[in-house]
């Protein structure tokens, strides 16, 4: 039986591992064995570069991790030499370099991963390797929200160069607003002088009524 400090030991591995599996956005089981130390390096030094932890575990601690967050569909996959490549950001990012490295060096196969609460088959995680990376899908977003005002800016310099100051663009609004306000008063101006012109005819005949008697 294992002393205490062996199963302590045992036990902060697979605290550890069950934490970075719950943290990452994106895990990938492979099977190292045939690399060589250099390929080994090389990869690693891929991973670590792009964000990625790296980490080789014995496949009982590992089940033992997956199954307490509900993967345990990853038990079959849990056979020979086990690394785990944790991706934290993009999710495409592990995936892209393990699938890449895989293509040049048969040794490094891939088993299977997870992502957002559930295990993904190999060809989920060589499907996810083919996804654009986050720079470049954000480079297209900003790329979609400035064609508007790329074309503002355009359209105002060919005013510009047109002999058009930025100053005089959409200076005639307020003049042609002008003439309608002015419009209103002189409608009512003839109204207010026609009601002393309707009482005239009466103090005329009130006038002339002595003159017949």
């Amino acid at each position: 039986m294992p002393n205490s400090e062996v199963l302590a030991a045992k036990q902060a591995t697979v605290a550890s591992l069950k934490e970075s599996m719950e943290k990452a956005s994106i895990g990938v089981l492979v099977d190292y064995r045939g690399l060589t130390v250099e390929e080994d390096t090389v990869l690693r030094k891929q991973l670590r570069e792009a964000g990625v932890d790296y980490r080789v575990a014995k496949n009982t601690l590992i089940r033992f991790a997956a199954n307490q967050i509900g993967y345990g569909e990853l038990d079959e996959s849990l056979n020979g030499p086990t690394a785990m490549a944790l991706g934290y950001e993009d999710v495409s990012v592990a995936a892209k370099i393990l699938n890449n490295f895989a293509k040049d060096h048969t040794s490094l196969e891939i088993k299977a991963g997870f992502m957002e609460g559930r295990v993904i088959s190999l060809d989920e995680v060589k499907a996810i390797a083919n996804l654009p990376s986050r720079e470049v899908l954000l480079a297209k977003m900003l790329g979609s929200l400035n064609a508007p005002i790329s074309n503002l800016v355009r359209t105002l310099q060919a005013l510009v160069d047109n002999g058009v100051e930025p100053s005089e663009i959409g200076a005639d609004a307020p003049a042609e607003a002008a003439p309608a306000e002015e419009a209103a008063p002189a409608e009512e101006a003839p109204v207010a002088e026609e009601a002393p012109a309707e009482e005239a005819p009466a103090a005329e005949e009130s006038a002339e009524t002595p003159v017949e008697e």
